[in-house]
């Protein structure tokens, strides 16, 4: 009876992993045999887990990633694109994003930019950071919408405020004036501030033609290159490579 009570009270304030513990240690008579101190600090333990675990799913929920499984666990360094292991070894840490740098992943179609950059952006999140998935020309598309029902600079901090932002598909299309200016505001307020990984087919010798306004290119590649780790992939799409092996 008083068991039950306990695991009521427990759940009642929202504490459900020490509330399953409990039911546990309850279930299991050789627990009675460890300290007190040592049953309640495993309560704490499956209390803390059970909390780390729903805000890690609350951030990849709100990261809104295009491939939810990738996981720098399941990159494939065997695959025939130039992928430079030890540099990737070296992202997997997220030094970059305490450090407010930059990614930038370029290649053929089907090499496994977004694979990557989703990759890189769930290990963020399970380091405790926020990150948001975008492909840039809906993004674009949406702030146009934005400036229409007032809500332009609303969007412009909630990007501005995620810890890794993914634009993903950048330099399919020459820019736009209104666009290449979108795209300024974008990294402005994330300049020395947060961290974003680009991915683009075009290699970044080719980001200046994309852009088109001189003045605005520089900005914009003032703010992202410099201070970039470059992922330059080679070779065939990876689907194709895969469907051979098949």
């Amino acid at each position: 009876m008083i068991v039950e009570e306990t695991l009521t009270k427990l759940r009642a304030m929202k504490f459900y992993g020490m509330a399953d513990a409990f039911e546990q240690q309850s279930a299991q008579p050789e627990t009675a045999s460890l300290a007190f101190e040592d049953r309640f600090g495993l309560l704490v333990d499956q209390e803390w887990i059970h909390r780390e675990n729903r805000k890690l799913g609350y951030r990849l929920g709100r990261a809104k990633l295009r491939i939810p499984e990738a996981c720098v666990e399941k990159i494939d360094y065997q695959l025939p694109r130039k992928l430079n292991k030890s540099l990737l070894l070296r992202l997997t840490n997220t030094d970059w994003v305490e450090k407010l740098q930059n990614v930038i992943i370029t290649g053929p179609t089907g090499s496994g930019k977004s694979f990557l950059a989703c990759a890189l952006a769930q290990k963020a999140c399970r380091d405790g950071h926020s990150a948001l998935y975008c492909r840039l020309p809906r993004l674009l598309q949406e702030m146009a919408l934005a400036k229409a029902d007032g809500s332009y600079g609303k969007r412009l901090q909630q990007l501005a405020r995620v810890h890794v932002l993914i634009l993903d598909d950048w330099g399919l299309t020459a820019l736009q004036d209104a666009e290449r200016r979108d795209l300024l505001e974008i990294l402005e307020d994330r300049h020395n501030v947060s961290s974003t990984i680009l991915t683009s087919q075009l290699p970044i010798s080719k980001w200046h033609d994309v852009i088109g306004d001189p003045t605005i290119a520089d900005a914009i590649l003032d703010r992202v290159v410099h201070n970039a780790h470059r992922i330059e992939l080679k070779g065939e799409s990876v689907r194709k490579t895969k469907a051979k092996l098949d």
